[in-house]
Formats: structure tokens, C-alpha cells, sequence
């Protein structure tokens, strides 16, 4: 079973701080710092781009875990790159040539990833799961954070872990320590926490996910 691991969602952080906020949730014993970017288009938010994920760089040695929740997401990737990406995921829905958008990833020397929809079925995945690192099943619908675990996700995980023994699998959305431990059991190793962990001690919370 691959090692569980928490990537706090720094969308929930406080901005006004945000150089520190990295800092304390390094400190607390994140595994991960999971990065937002939202363009209004491919969800209704706008988040951050590459000049506020640059400027935060150098705060942490934590691998960056990059979410493009963006259209035609080929168009960013080396900037991202550039930026102190470690690891970049797009979205399955959000470019035309998804194998073609990995490969992009990849002779970056970066890891790739593929996120789903809540109602983006497993099989488009099919052709292209052995080239990835990391498979993320969104837990709620994608574009803002507090929303409530979609029960349904629990499949999808089984579905993945079906097709793939050894991929990791990050669930993003209503992760607690209560909607945790079903993800767990189904195979998934990777959790992405924003108001879990920002709500409450950073330490504390992480602890509570772990268990």
C-alpha cells in the first residue's frame, strides 16, 4: 500500500501571509503543498497564476503539487515548470489532446498527473494511466473550496486501483478525519486538505488525517 500522504490546499490559506502560512504547514508535518489554478473558464473561480506561486517557492522544500483547473492547459505548463512545479495534474475534460499534454509534463522532468470530474467516468483513463504518476479523483465539484464529500468518489478510487495497482490516487474535496477513512480503504493515498487543516491547528489537524 502506498504511503498516506496530506497535500494542504493553500487556497484556504490566509493570502495576507502567505510566505508564513507555507512555513507553519511545512512545520506541521505536511507531505505536500497542493497549488489551486483557476482561470474563471474551465471552473467559475479565479484563483492564482505563476507569480504568486514563484513568490512562495522558496519557503518550503515540499514537492508542488500543481492542480490546472484551466483550458487548453498546454498553453502554461513551462511556465509552471519554470515557476518550482514538482508535479503538474490537469484536468482529463479540459484539453483535447490529453497523452499529448503528459508528454508536455514529463520532458520537463516534472511528474504528471490526470484529475476527474465527480461525473467523468474512469474508462478515459484507460490509454493513458500507464504514464502517469498520479491519478486525482475530485471529491466535490471542482472550483470552490467547503464543499461536501460526493459518497460516490469511493468507487471511482476502487475503479482506478482496479486498472492500476501501484498509481497514487489523490482525492480532492470535503476531506476530514471522518470521509478519509472509506478513501483509505478503497486504495486512495493521497489527500488534499483545505479547510480541514487551515480551519483548525495546522499540526493538529494534520495528525487527525494521518490518524
Amino acid at each position: 500500500m502506498n504511503t498516506i500522504k496530506i497535500a494542504p490546499s493553500i487556497l484556504s490559506a490566509d493570502f495576507s501571509k502567505l510566505g508564513d502560512e507555507i512555513i507553519d504547514i511545512t512545520k506541521a508535518g505536511a507531505d505536500m503543498i497542493h497549488i489551486d489554478v483557476m482561470d474563471g473558464n474551465f471552473v467559475p473561480n479565479i484563483s492564482f497564476g505563476v507569480p504568486i506561486m514563484k513568490s512562495i517557492r522558496d519557503k518550503t522544500d515540499l514537492i508542488f503539487d500543481v492542480h490546472l483547473m484551466i483550458d487548453a492547459p498546454e498553453r502554461y505548463i513551462e511556465d509552471f515548470a519554470k515557476a518550482g512545479a514538482d508535479m503538474i495534474v490537469v484536468h482529463a475534460e479540459s484539453t483535447t489532446h490529453l497523452h499529448r499534454v503528459i508528454q508536455q509534463i514529463k520532458n520537463l522532468g516534472l511528474k504528471a498527473g490526470v484529475s476527474l470530474n465527480p461525473a467523468t467516468p474512469v474508462e478515459n483513463l484507460k490509454y493513458v494511466i500507464d504514464e502517469l504518476d498520479m491519478v486525482l479523483l475530485m471529491s466535490v465539484n471542482p472550483g470552490f473550496g467547503g464543499q461536501k464529500f460526493i459518497p460516490s468518489t469511493i468507487k471511482k478510487i476502487k475503479e482506478v486501483r482496479e486498472i492500476s495497482p501501484t498509481v497514487d490516487i489523490q482525492i480532492d474535496g470535503g476531506i476530514t478525519d471522518t470521509t478519509i477513512k472509506p478513501c483509505i480503504e478503497a486504495g486512495a493515498n493521497i489527500f488534499v486538505a483545505g479547510s480541514f487543516v487551515f480551519g483548525g491547528d495546522y499540526k493538529e489537524q494534520i495528525e487527525k488525517l494521518k490518524g
